[in-house]
């Protein structure tokens, strides 16, 4: 039986060539190892998702030759109802704003084991009041912890994270070690919005659509054990891997950005550029070619077969 990863871009701006990065491992070792890729729309994020940017990002996606085994492109589009000019986007189970009722079920099932809490603290409040150097994430104090806010006080909930280490195996970076309960403190679930966070609903998703393997950027290295301790509450018994892959940064050593108006694949496209030559761009400045040249999707297993033992024979 297939392994299962997925790709999994937010629609918050158009896609640019970070996102070809990640594209190119995530089906270069499927492809590679006998996995299978899921396509799945992460806008949890109501006040930054657009539908428009979700469809520039399909349409990015087609153009340059990535196709999911499941979840087409298609059937995240808008139809047509009938002969009217009106669009419906239907429900998609792989689309976070369609899934309200399998987040508020997990949250049920880890508040009945009273594992999770009210919290009236703000952004700011966290930033305030947590100890943290420049740079580095603030780690919530459980200012609320101990407070039992009602339930009516706030909308935002916590899950207790409880001391100790969590170890996990990263496929190219190897034994990794991670203190949860340190870096973050009881983690956010939902926010004062009502809306579920980006930490929250990847594990649930990853639980309700059978992910084996997580095919990510280093930027989230850091959110791994806290992931794996959280699906570890949640009852989650499947093996779950990683792979944490270098970043297209610039010059500066910033990455690149959506919210930097870094140059869109869209706008490439418009340009002129060629998808062989941007897949094989983002390979090259990737270091998985050593020399900049056209690349095709067939291609892309032969980058990842020389290491990945750890992804064959799933």
């Amino acid at each position: 039986m297939a392994w299962r990863t997925r790709f999994a871009p937010a629609p918050t701006g158009y896609l640019h060539l970070g996102h070809v990065v990640n594209a190119i491992h995530v089906w270069g070792l499927a492809r590679a190892f006998g996995g299978e890729v899921l396509l799945r729309i992460e806008d949890h994020d109501r006040t930054r998702c657009r539908p428009e940017y979700e469809d520039a990002l399909l349409d990015d996606l087609d153009w340059l030759g990535f196709v999911p085994d499941i979840g087409s492109t298609d059937s995240f589009r808008p139809a047509r109802l009938g002969g009217e000019q009106a669009r419906h986007r239907a429900p998609h189970p792989q689309r976070q704003t369609d899934n309200h009722a399998r987040y508020a079920a997990a949250l049920a099932l880890l508040s009945e084991r009273d594992l999770t809490y009210v919290c009236t603290c703000t952004r700011r409040d966290v930033a305030r009041h947590a100890s943290h150097a420049p740079g580095e994430e603030p780690r919530y104090p459980g200012t609320c912890r101990e407070a039992r806010h009602a339930d009516a006080e706030s909308l935002a909930c916590r899950v207790y994270i409880d001391e100790g280490v969590v170890t996990f195996v990263d496929g190219r970076l190897g034994p990794m070690q991670q203190s949860p309960a340190e870096q973050c403190g009881d983690m956010l679930i939902r926010d004062r919005h009502d809306q579920w966070t980006y930490q929250f609903a990847v594990v649930v998703d990853d639980m309700a659509q059978n992910i084996d393997v997580i095919v990510r950027g280093e930027d989230l290295l850091a959110s791994t054990g806290r992931q794996l301790r959280l699906a570890a509450l949640l009852g989650r018994e499947r093996p779950l891997r990683w792979w944490h892959h270098p970043l297209l940064v610039h010059p500066d050593g910033t990455k690149l950005s959506k919210a930097n108006r870094d140059t869109s694949i869209r706008e490439r496209r418009a340009a002129g550029a060629r998808a062989a030559e941007l897949i094989g761009e983002a390979a090259f400045r990737s270091g998985l070619l050593s020399t900049a040249r056209d690349l095709t999707i067939d291609e892309l297993p032969a980058l990842f077969q020389s290491g990945m033992n750890a992804f064959s024979g799933s």
